[in-house]
C-alpha cells in the first residue's frame, strides 16, 4: 500500500488484478459497504484470482460473521485491456457506485488514470499489477546480488517495450552499477513482435552471454522457445528471469518448460504452512467446478496476494466504522464533465488508516503495510530443472543470500552474503554443471580485430612487414610474442587478427593516443604493442597487467676516471664516521691507560711518555700491531670488544675503498637532472612518446630537446655531444633503455631518478571481459620461463651488461652503519671504568673517610697521588720488585750513594705519609739509609712488603 497525501489514496498490493462481482448474504443487522473491482474479464488467469477472493470473502465472514456488521459488496467491471476502458469503469464506480475502495486496474498505464480520480474522491486504490518502485528496487538487488555471487562483469537486460518492462530499466541500472557490472546493450522487444523481432539473432553474436529477462509470460514464453531453437539455451548462456514469468510457471506449458531448462529467477517466497496446504486442495476442487473447461489449474502468490487483500480490507472497513459511508456531492456547475462532477469519500481518510494498521499473518504470511505498500517478503532464488522449478536459496535485504530461511544468525557476526556457495548446486542450460564464464567470443564467426602500431623506431618491439609474395602483412617483434604466449594460456580460444595501424605508404596513421582512441570508436576490438599504460588513456579504455619493467630513466655516458684524486683514501668513509672513529681512538688510550697504570710498569713513566704508549697502543689496535702487555682483565676485556670493532670498520674500508676504485672508472658524466637544466644541456627523447610533456614538466627548454627513432641514432647522438649537435642525456621507457644498454652496455648507464610509469600494456574496449583473463595469462608468461626466451630473442642475452635499474653511485660509508659497533665499544669501556672505580674506592676507602688529623685537601691530595702512582700491593708490582735486576745481581746491604735513591719510609707516629708532630713529610731523611736498606734486605728475603713507600731514581 502507498499512500502520498499530496497527491491520492493509493494501495499497491504487487502484481494480479481481481476479476468478480460478488453479492455477500445481507441481513438486517449488517450493513453494505461497495468496493469496486477493475479487472480484464476476458483473461484466464482473473478466473484463478476470482476464486481467491470468492473464497476469502467466504472464509472471513464464515469465521467473524458474528461479529462483524459490516458486509463487503464487490461490483466488477471489466477494463477490456484498455486504458480507456480501465478509466471509465473507475468514473462509473466512483460516481455511480460511489464505492469506498477500489481493486485494480490491472496494468500501471491502466491503474494511472483510476490513481487520480481516487485522490481526489479520496477512495484509497488497491492494485496488484500496477508496478511498484519498491518491488521494483528490490527485485533487482536479489538479480544483481546473484549476478555478483557469480562474479560475471556484463549483462544484457531483456524487456517488454511498454510501461511494465520499462519501469524496470532505472532500478536495474542502479542495481547493477552498485556491483561494478557493465550493461553493454538493452534488447527492448515489442508486446506484439515476432520471432523475426526477438533480436535472439543480434544477442547470439556478442560476446555477453548473461541476459536478466523481463516480460509477460505470453512473450516471455514464445521467447524461450525461439532461443532453445537458436541455440541460445546450450551451456555458457546465462538466463535469470524475473518475477514476472517465475511467478507464473504453473502455468505453462510443457514445450515453454522443455526449453527452460537451467533458467534462474527469483520471486517472491511463500511459506509453506498447513493452512496454505489446505487452501490449495480446497480451491483446486472450487475452481475446477467453476470452470469445468480448464484441464488443470494451481496458484500462485499473486492469488494468495488477492486473498489476504480481500481479508485486510474486510478487517479495514470494519475497523473504520459504518460513520460518514457516503459522498459529498460536489457544487460544479450544470456545464461541468463527468470527470468533474463525482463527490469525495467521507470514510475515505479513515479506511486509508484502518489499511495502514492492518497487521496479520496469512496464506502469503505476515501481511502488514509499511509506508502504503505492502511489507515485501524475502525472495526466492529457482532454478528451473526438469519438469519443476527447485528452490536453490533466498535473498533478503538483510543478509543476501542464505541457503536456508530462518536460520538463527548471530547478529554480531552476520553479514550481507554475495558467495554462490550460499546456494545450492544449479543444473545450467544445456544441462551444464560448471559456472558459465558470462561471455564467449561470437558465434557468427567474427574474429578479433587487433590493432598493431606502424613504427620504424625500435623494431624489437613491433615490425610490421609485407609480404612480398602474399602481399599479406606479417606482424612480429616482442611485443607480439608476448601477447601470443598469453593467449595460448587461456583456457578458450581466441581467433584474430592483426591489423596495422598506418598509411597505404607504410607511415603510421598517427600517434599512440590515437591508436588506443580506436577502440574505443570501436574501429579495433583490440591493441597490441609497446603501449605505455597511461591515465589518459585509460579515461576511454581498459588495460591489462603490465608485462614490461615500468618506469623513465635518465641515460648517460660514462666518463673515464683514472683516480687522480690524492684524497680518494678518505673518502670510503664519511666525515663523521672519521670523527667519530678518531674519538673512539682516544677514549679507548684513555680507558687502558687508567686500568694499566697503577699495576703495568709499560704504561708507567714521565707524564708525556705514558700519555704517549696509551694512544699508541689504542691506534696501533687498527693494525693489529700493538706490543704492550695488558696486566688487566678489565682491560684485555675492552681491548677484546674494541679489537672486534677495529676489525670490522677496517675490513669495510678495504671493501669500500676497492670498490670505489674499481667502480670509479664507469662514474656517469651528469648525475643531476638539474645540472642539466641549469647548463642548457641538450637532452634527447623518442619520437612519438609521451616522454616530451614529461620533460617540459620538469623544466626543460623544448628547443634543448632533441628526437631520436632507433637505437643506433640514440649513440650517434650520444658521441657528437652536447656542444656538437648531439646530446648529453636521454630519457626514456625502462624497456627501450634495456634494449639499448643490450647493445651498448660499455658506453652508457642509466641514473636515479626514475620516474614512475605503469609499463606496457595490452588495450581493450572499457568493461570488456577479456581484461582480466589475460592479465592472469600474462602473470603466467612474466613468471615462468617463456618472458626470459621471449627477451633473449629480440634483446640479446645480457650476462656482461649491469642492470640498468641500478644505480652505479658509490656512497661513502656512513655512522649510521656502525653506530651499534660503537655502542657496544662505549657500554662495555664505561663499565670497564666503572668497575674499577668501585674497586679504587674500596681500597682507598680508608684515605676517603674523614680525620679529625686530615682536612679534606689532604685526604684529595693523597688519593690523587694514590691513583697517579704504583699499586705496590698487585702482584704485577711485586712480581716486577721481585724480579728486578738491582736486587737479583748486587747486594741490598750496602752503602749507597746518597745521589742515587731516596727512601721514604714511615715513622712511628705517622699515618699515610703525614706526620703527626711536626707534619714533616721529609723527616725520615734523618734516619740512616744503611738501616733502610737492611730493613728491605731482610723483608724481601722473606717475602713481605717493606715499610718502603716509594723508590724513586734521583
Amino acid at each position: 500500500m502507498r499512500y502520498n497525501h499530496s497527491e491520492s489514496f493509493l494501495m499497491f498490493i504487487f502484481f494480479v488484478s481481481l476479476s468478480m462481482k460478488m453479492a455477500i448474504p445481507q441481513n438486517s443487522t449488517t450493513i453494505p459497504v461497495n468496493v469496486g473491482v477493475i479487472l480484464n474479464l476476458d483473461v484466464g488467469f482473473d478466473k484463478m484470482v476470482l476464486s481467491c477472493i470468492n473464497m476469502s470473502i467466504s472464509d472471513f465472514y464464515s469465521v467473524h460473521g458474528d461479529q462483524y456488521k459490516t458486509r463487503l459488496v464487490l461490483t466488477t467491471r471489466n477494463s477490456k485491456q484498455d486504458v480507456v476502458g480501465a478509466a471509465a469503469a473507475g468514473l462509473d464506480l466512483i460516481k455511480n457506485v460511489e464505492v469506498k475502495s477500489i481493486l485494480g486496474p490491472p496494468t500501471s498505464m491502466q491503474a494511472s488514470f483510476v490513481i487520480d480520480m481516487g485522490a481526489k474522491a479520496q477512495v484509497p486504490i488497491i492494485s496488484f499489477t500496477a508496478s511498484s518502485p519498491s518491488l521494483s528496487s528490490l527485485r533487482m538487488k536479489a538479480i544483481s546480488a546473484i549476478v555478483k555471487a557469480f562474479r560475471w562483469r556484463e549483462v544484457v537486460p531483456v524487456y517488454v517495450d511498454n510501461e511494465f518492462g520499462g519501469g524496470i530499466i532505472p532500478f536495474s541500472t542502479d542495481a547493477l552499477q552498485a556491483v561494478d557490472v557493465r550493461v553493454p546493450y538493452r534488447s527492448v522487444v515489442s508486446p506484439t513482435a515476432t520471432e523475426d523481432e526477438l533480436e535472439l539473432y543480434k544477442l547470439r553474436t556478442m560476446q555477453t552471454r548473461v541476459f536478466i529477462l523481463h516480460m509477460s509470460p505470453p512473450l516471455g514464453s514464445r521467447l524461450f522457445i525461439k532461443a532453445d531453437k537458436v541455440g541460445m539455451m546450450g551451456p555458457g548462456y546465462v538466463w535469470i528471469i524475473t518475477d514476472g514469468l517465475a511467478d507464473f510457471w504453473s502455468f505453462m506449458n510443457s514445450s515453454v518448460v522443455d526449453s527452460m531448462q537451467g533458467v534462474l529467477g527469483v520471486k517472491p517466497y511463500v511459506p509453506k504452512t498447513k493452512e496454505l496446504k489446505s487452501f490449495r486442495n480446497r480451491f483446486k476442487r472450487k475452481f475446477m467446478q467453476d470452470n469445468p473447461d480448464i484441464v488443470d489449474a494451481d496458484l500462485n502468490v499473486y492469488g494468495l496476494w488477492a486473498y489476504d487483500a480481500i481479508t485486510a480490507l474486510a478487517m479495514a472497513v470494519e475497523k473504520a466504522g459504518t460513520t460518514n459511508l457516503g459522498f459529498q456531492k460536489p457544487n460544479v456547475s450544470s456545464n461541468s464533465t463527468d470527470l468533474e462532477n463525482f463527490g469525495v469519500s467521507l470514510s475515505g481518510l479513515n479506511l486509508l488508516q484502518a489499511l495502514s494498521d492492518t497487521n496479520f499473518k496469512g496464506l502469503s504470511g505476515n501481511f502488514s503495510f509499511v509506508n502504503g505498500q505492502l511489507k515485501p517478503s524475502p525472495y526466492e532464488v529457482i532454478n528451473v530443472n526438469g519438469d519443476a522449478a527447485r528452490g536453490i536459496g533466498f535473498w533478503t535485504a538483510e543478509n543476501g543470500l542464505i541457503r536456508k530461511l530462518y536460520t538463527p544468525i548471530n547478529s554480531t557476526t552476520s553479514t550481507y552474503s554475495t558467495s554462490n556457495s550460499s546456494l545450492a548446486p544449479i543444473i545450467w542450460p544445456g544441462e551444464a554443471t560448471f559456472i558459465p564464464k558470462g561471455w564467449e567470443i561470437p558465434t557468427n564467426g567474427k574474429r578479433l580485430r587487433i590493432g598493431v602500431p606502424v613504427k620504424s623506431d625500435f623494431p624489437e618491439f613491433v615490425r610490421v612487414r609485407k609480404d612480398p609474395t602474399t602481399k599479406s602483412f606479417i606482424v612480429e617483434g616482442y611485443s607480439i610474442d608476448v601477447f601470443e604466449a598469453v593467449v595460448k594460456l587461456l583456457p578458450y580460444a581466441l581467433p584474430f587478427d592483426y591489423f596495422p595501424f598506418g598509411l597505404p605508404d607504410g607511415r603510421s596513421a598517427g600517434t599512440y593516443n590515437d591508436l588506443v582512441y580506436q577502440v574505443y570508436l570501436a574501429n579495433y576490438d583490440a591493441v597490441v604493442g609497446d603501449t605505455t599504460i597511461r591515465l589518459n588513456r585509460s579515461n576511454y579504455v581498459d588495460f591489462t597487467l603490465p608485462y614490461t619493467e615500468s618506469g623513465v630513466s635518465m641515460i648517460v655516458p660514462v666518463k673515464d676516471n683514472k683516480n687522480k684524486n690524492a684524497w680518494i683514501f678518505l673518502k670510503p668513509l664519511t666525515w663523521d664516521l672519521w670523527f667519530v672513529w678518531l674519538c673512539f681512538f682516544v677514549f679507548i688510550g684513555f680507558v687502558v691507560w687508567v686500568l694499566e697504570h697503577r699495576i703495568n710498569e709499560e704504561f708507567r713513566g714521565p707524564l708525556f711518555f705514558q700519555v704517549g704508549t696509551s694512544f699508541w697502543f689504542s691506534f696501533s689496535t687498527m693494525v693489529f700491531a700493538h706490543r704492550e702487555r695488558l696486566v688487566s682483565n678489565l682491560a684485555r676485556f675492552v681491548i677484546v670488544i674494541w679489537c672486534f670493532v677495529v676489525l670490522i670498520l677496517t675490513q669495510s674500508y678495504t671493501a669500500s675503498l676497492a670498490s670505489l676504485l674499481t667502480v670509479q672508472n664507469l662514474q656517469p658524466t651528469v648525475t643531476d637532472v638539474k645540472e642539466l637544466i641549469r647548463n642548457g644541456a641538450y637532452v634527447g627523447y623518442q619520437e612519438g612518446s609521451f616522454v616530451l610533456g614529461l620533460l617540459k614538466n620538469l623544466g626543460f627548454d623544448e628547443s634543448k630537446l632533441v628526437v631520436y627513432n632507433t637505437v643506433e641514432e640514440w649513440d650517434a647522438l650520444f658521441t657528437k655531444g652536447s656542444g656538437n649537435g648531439g646530446i648529453a642525456a636521454a630519457f626514456d621507457e625502462v624497456p627501450y633503455i634495456k634494449l639499448f644498454l643490450a647493445k651498448y652496455c660499455s658506453k652508457y648507464t642509466t641514473v636515479k631518478p626514475t620516474f614512475k610509469t605503469d609499463g606496457f600494456g595490452f588495450v581493450f574496449p572499457k568493461g570488456s571481459p577479456l581484461v582480466s583473463d589475460v592479465s592472469r595469462a600474462i602473470l603466467g608468461v612474466t613468471e615462468g620461463e617463456t618472458m626470459k626466451k621471449i627477451e633473449e630473442k629480440w634483446f640479446g642475452k645480457e650476462a656482461n651488461c649491469p642492470d640498468p635499474s641500478t644505480s652505479l653511485s658509490s656512497n661513502s660509508l656512513g655512522i649510521e652503519s656502525f653506530w651499534g659497533l660503537f655502542l657496544i665499544a662505549g657500554v662495555a669501556s664505561v663499565l670497564a671504568l666503572l668497575v674499577f672505580l668501585a674497586m679504587f674506592i674500596h681500597e682507598q676507602w680508608d684515605v676517603i673517610m674523614p680525620a679529625e688529623s686530615r682536612s679534606l685537601r689532604q685526604r684529595s691530595i693523597k688519593l690523587c697521588s694514590n691513583f697517579y702512582n704504583r699499586d705496590l700491593s698487585a702482584h704485577t708490582m711485586r712480581r716486577n720488585e721481585v724480579n728486578d735486576s738491582e736486587f737479583q745481581n748486587e747486594p741490598v746491604v750496602g752503602e749507597p750513594s746518597p745521589s742515587a735513591y731516596t727512601v721514604q719510609t714511615e715513622f712511628p707516629g705517622e699515618q699515610d705519609g703525614v706526620s703527626s708532630e711536626n707534619g714533616d713529610r721529609n723527616s725520615n731523611d734523618h734516619q740512616p739509609l744503611q738501616e733502610t736498606s737492611s730493613n728491605i734486605e731482610v723483608a724481601i728475603q722473606n717475602h713481605e712488603r717493606p715499610r718502603v713507600i716509594e723508590i724513586m731514581q734521583d
